[in-house]
């Protein structure tokens, strides 16, 4: 039976790729001596939001997420942020590889809006490793030996913490200065008459000037008289 080990040397962002996508570099270890003709290697990658502390502006963009401070016993659990997989060639001992992490700055995703809301410091991460590991097999009768497959061992993980800054420079080479959010069709609709009937140039235009319309609704000058509130 194979002792395979893994560990994360470095998360890098990939500059040439055609979406964003950060790069792991794994290091693969068996230690029996034995002949790995190759591995068909699966990962999980989670994020543990309590293994990190958070400031006052961090805690108010995961709201969200996680509530209120006050809940955040309850509601700081580790979640799934990305599935990948990639292919190690032959190896005897050791060897290295890169694992590709395709990444989306959808804000409908728990693990975007997370990234999002962190200023400085690190991701703790954690991957999980599962798949097929092909070996040379037993010498049969006719003196062929094919090969052998094993399954990776449901308890190889690695812990890597990425440095936010990492994230931020990613997303700021694919999106600078700019995010993603999904709207219903019928809601994009009614945006794009409102857009073209102010005449205003942007969807950032439009946006911001509903915002204000409802800021200033929301804040008028206010008083209470014997219990009956009175706008000035």
């Amino acid at each position: 039976m194979l002792d395979l080990g893994f560990s994360v040397l470095d998360i890098a962002a990939e500059p040439y790729a055609a979406a964003p996508q950060l790069t792991a570099r794994l290091r693969v270890t068996e230690s029996t001596g034995a002949v790995v003709h190759a591995i068909a290697l699966r990962s999980q990658v989670r994020i543990h939001p309590q293994r990190r502390a958070y400031d006052a502006e961090e805690e108010a963009g995961l709201l969200d997420l996680f509530g209120e401070r006050a809940r955040w016993t309850s509601t700081l659990r580790s979640f799934l942020w990305l599935q990948c997989s990639t292919t190690v060639s032959g190896f005897t001992g050791e060897t290295e590889v890169d694992l590709p992490l395709v990444c989306t700055y959808d804000f409908d995703v728990a693990a975007a809006k997370y990234l999002h809301a962190l200023r400085g410091s690190t991701v703790p991460l954690e991957l999980l490793f599962s798949g097929s590991v092909f070996t040379k097999g037993a010498v049969s009768m006719t003196g062929a030996t094919g090969f052998a497959v094993e399954q990776v061992p449901w308890n190889c993980e690695a812990s890597y913490a990425l440095p936010v800054l990492v994230w931020r420079d990613l997303m700021d080479r694919y999106f600078p200065n700019a995010g993603w959010i999904r709207l219903d069709r019928d809601v994009l609709g009614d945006l794009a008459h409102y857009k073209a009937s102010l005449g205003l140039t942007s969807w950032e235009a439009a946006i911001a000037t509903l915002l204000a319309g409802a800021q200033a609704q929301d804040s008028p000058s206010r008083q209470h008289v014997s219990g009956r509130e009175v706008r000035s």
